[in-house]
């Protein structure tokens, strides 16, 4: 084979796995990759790392990126953009979830015997009452792409403003209308509740950074497509 016939193949080899790759990284119509539709949105994707109460990059978390349905990263993107003049932000731990993502989830949760993420994640919830008491379930919505976790943060520092209990933090302290946090923490989660409401989410009664697009475009269709 000549040097040009080399280069040719090699080129073309190229050209494929560009190819390939743009084709594993498209999405379902109707998704968005967050950091393109709402650039000013910062992310801290829990689920691909190991710092979450499974202990573990959860399956289906492929790469450290939010999905979410474009009527979601919209209406993020108009939260945002009132929290900017006040010198905040939005920051997303998640949103759009693989079902086996939720399937790892309920294998965890089955798994009695695994308790590492105890003492930082759920210390007053017994494991085995976790799907009792509606921490875990088989089935998510954000599996239907318009339910998303999140908080404020400052746009100077990245800080978090402090909300009384960490992201997936089991626990009625996490409950959004919790009476065991503090006057200001009780403001910070007003705050949020206030404008997710404004843009057409409605709160989970156990998860104060939990909210779920109101006129969500897939109610029925629980997706299983990997975050990449």
């Amino acid at each position: 084979m000549t040097i040009q016939s080399r280069v040719s193949v090699l080129s073309c080899i190229a050209l494929l796995l560009v190819a390939v790759g743009a084709a594993a990284s498209e999405l379902p119509e109707g998704f968005v990759h967050l950091d393109e539709a709402a650039p000013g949105v910062a992310q801290e994707v829990r689920y691909y790392g190991e710092d979450n109460f499974v202990g573990a990059q959860v399956d289906g978390y492929l790469a450290p990126r939010i999905i979410a349905t474009r009527q979601v990263a919209e209406a993020l993107q108009k939260v945002q953009e009132r929290l900017e003049p006040f010198g905040l932000g939005l920051k997303v731990f998640d949103a759009y979830r693989p079902q086996r993502a939720v399937d790892h989830f309920v294998r965890w949760a089955e798994d009695l015997e695994d308790t590492a993420t105890k003492a930082r994640y759920y210390p007053d919830v017994p494991k085995d009452e976790l799907f009792e008491q509606d921490y875990i379930a088989s089935r998510s919505g954000h599996s239907r792409g318009s339910a998303v976790d999140l908080t404020i943060i400052s746009l100077d520092d990245g800080v978090e403003l402090d909300m009384g209990s960490g992201f997936d933090f089991f626990g009625p302290i996490s409950w959004p209308d919790s009476r065991e946090v503090g006057t200001q923490q009780r403001a910070n989660r007003l705050l949020l509740r206030t404008l997710m409401l404004e843009h057409g989410f409605n709160p989970y009664p156990r998860e104060w950074w939990h909210f779920s697009l109101a006129d969500e475009p897939f109610p029925n269709t629980y997706f299983d497509f990997p975050v990449q």
